[in-house]
């Protein structure tokens, strides 16, 4: 059994999946954990790379998927291929620095339920991008703290880097597009969340997913889990 498992839901990013698989093996060099690549019936040969990879490397499991599925019942879907205690999620894009998943899990071991890579605590940093994509992201999270009770106190409860322990996922888990972390705050049973600053650079290869649609999900999305009956009161949370 792996200590950790980070999954990778793709789409379209051969330009990125190998370095990607590089850096968090390189980070990780004292755990013992596996890869898991969910691929989207990528059109640009992403699942066929990360497989060479999976070839060379003896730590990797890749799952084609028929269809555009969506990024959080990737997330599923990659837990269903692993055993590991400890689940990560990473999106592809390279926006997220891998380098920081030991003190991540550093937070695990220590006994947060939930670890989050935080673009919004004391020591975090954002670069490249503009007002706008900025005030995009701000809106989500204002929005997630005024409908889900869960979220509040959490400053990046958006996110789709973080650690979990498995235990705390529950089978009832149905996410909509791409932020299954909330979904994880509102639904799951656990103790404390903590948050680690990371240094969050804007896509500099491939691009970018978010549309038009996926905002009119996430909306849906939202008001569904305003609705769920576990929607509660927010829990403990601190920041490394």
């Amino acid at each position: 059994m792996n200590d950790l498992a980070i999954i990778i839901p793709t789409l379209n990013e051969r330009e990125n999946i190998g370095e990607i698989i590089e850096r968090i093996q390189a980070s990780l060099k004292t755990t013992k954990f596996e890869i898991v690549v969910v691929d989207d019936n990528s059109s640009d040969g992403t699942a066929d790379l990360a497989e060479q990879y999976a070839e060379s490397h003896g730590n990797i499991k890749v799952l084609r998927r028929k269809g555009k599925l969506g990024l959080a019942s990737a997330v599923l879907d990659g837990v269903e291929l692993s055993d590991a205690k400890v689940i990560g999620v990473i999106d592809a894009d390279l926006q997220e620095p891998p380098e920081s998943l030991p003190q991540l899990l550093a937070k695990i071991e220590g006994g947060d339920d939930i670890v989050i890579g935080s673009r919004y605590v004391e020591g975090s940093s954002i670069e490249g991008w503009g007002p706008t994509r900025k005030l995009i992201s701000k809106v989500a999270i204002w929005m997630a703290w005024l409908l889900l009770p869960a979220t509040r106190g959490i400053q990046d409860p958006s996110n789709g880097y973080f650690l979990v322990r498995r235990t705390v996922l529950d089978s009832d888990l149905d996410p909509k597009g791409f932020k299954i972390l909330m979904e994880i705050l509102v639904k799951c049973d656990y103790g404390s969340v903590a948050e680690v600053p990371i240094d969050y650079v804007g896509r500099m290869r491939g691009e970018s997913k978010l549309t038009s649609r996926q905002v009119t999900t996430h909306l849906k999305y939202l008001d569904k889990l305003r609705n769920d009956p576990r929607n509660r009161q927010p829990r403990a949370t601190k920041t490394a």
